[in-house]
């Protein structure tokens, strides 16, 4: 069978140029032509993309994965993972993929919903909401009793967006379960829940708790067993605060720009921004979720069209987004992530085509590095025939 070819423009230009500030804060159309990798000039050698993309923005490390049909025709790592150590990195290297977490999350909480224990109408907030009333009681601030499981995961909960006020970017001696209280209680929301897309990392978090109410097991325990272990995945894990307490396998992380990698708690981010991993495996997990040719799928057809059927309340010339997945015109479903020290990017086309990207650094502003990851990748992916 012949694959679809997404071609690095129309990709480029039917899904990532003019992006919401709120989640990736992409340069229009005209500005992202004019970066190294936009344009229409044909794929160079595949050695000199990738390179040249490190040289460009001082990318210490980077791990690289593309499939056609379920079958891997591109899975490389390199660069220097470890400095200090003079360490390389390998196929097994592991990084923080960021926002990546999210659909690792989405997919977790629709296999809930196959089996009958959650449903996306279910309240997440007082007596009668999954949470009950673990994270505060009534009365509560207006609108937190209104918030459902879907609102949470299309992020139009009403409030709680992810720029400065992030609340999963302050506090962090907290616990989730303090942050959580501690938000809902005096952080209001400013919609009604379902009326705005506010794209929302402390949304997530919630999911997270969502997921260990229903499953009576740590979240990370649970995804590992019921979603990663399916796929053949079994060393993705969440990360670490700190380099001392890092992975055997994980990369250093490097800021640029007064950026410290080791001043946010990556751990407390477990379901929204947490997970370490390398594009290996990103891209068994993307092959999994829809199942390709002769791989079994996590979920039914069914349940996929639901997962990334985009939501109607997106503003004008953002990208769409379904419930953990942005999602091209075409039908591609993606994520992006970026958090000091990192930046990430993975990919599933219609046709099953799958790639994924990681970084061990980030520039800042990181736009500009955002988008010539995703021309580069585009390019990349597409020099290979089906």
């Amino acid at each position: 069978m012949s694959t679809h070819r997404l071609s690095r423009r129309s990709f480029i230009t039917n899904t990532f140029c003019v992006a919401a500030s709120a989640v990736i804060g992409l340069p229009a159309l005209d500005a992202l032509a004019q970066t190294q990798y936009g344009g229409p000039q044909q794929p160079r050698g595949r050695g000199q993309l990738t390179g040249g993309f490190q040289r460009q923005f001082r990318v210490p490390a980077m791990s690289m994965a593309v499939s056609k049909n379920g079958r891997f025709v591109y899975d490389r790592a390199g660069g220097m993972a470890d400095h200090q150590h003079m360490m390389q990195a390998q196929l097994d290297s592991l990084f923080r993929i960021a926002s990546l977490s999210k659909p690792i999350t989405a997919v977790a909480i629709f296999s809930l919903i196959e089996q009958g224990k959650l449903r996306l109408t279910d309240k997440v907030f007082g007596p009668s909401g999954v949470l009950g009333l673990q994270y505060g009681k009534p009365p509560f601030m207006q609108y937190v009793a209104d918030i459902t499981v879907d609102h949470l995961l299309c992020h139009t909960s009403g409030g709680w967006p992810a720029d400065a006020s992030d609340p999963m970017l302050h506090n962090n001696g907290w616990d989730q379960g303090k942050l959580i209280s501690h938000t809902i209680a005096n952080v209001p929301l400013t919609s009604v829940p379902g009326a705005q897309f506010i794209y929302s990392n402390f949304g997530y978090c919630i999911l997270g708790r969502v997921i260990e109410q229903i499953t009576g097991q740590p979240y990370a325990s649970w995804v590992e067993a019921n979603i990663l272990a399916p796929c053949g995945i079994t060393t993705m894990q969440i990360g670490a605060n700190h380099e001392r307490d890092r992975a055997a396998t994980e990369v250093v992380y490097i800021g640029q720009y007064s950026e410290d990698p080791y001043k946010i708690n990556v751990l407390r981010m477990d379901s929204t921004q947490g997970w370490i991993a390398s594009a290996t495996q990103l891209v068994q997990f993307l092959n999994h979720v829809a199942g390709a040719p002769g791989i079994p799928a996590i979920l039914k057809p069914e349940t996929v069209r639901m997962m990334t059927t985009p939501v109607s309340v997106i503003p004008a010339g953002s990208p769409l987004y379904a419930r953990g997945w942005m999602i091209a015109e075409d039908g591609s479903w993606w994520h992006n992530g970026s958090l000091p020290g990192s930046t990430s990017l993975m990919v599933r086309t219609p046709d099953g085509a799958c790639w994924a990207a990681l970084c061990n650094t980030r520039t800042e502003p990181h736009d500009e590095m955002d988008s010539a990851l995703i021309n580069m990748m585009g390019d990349l992916a597409s020099s290979f025939s089906g």
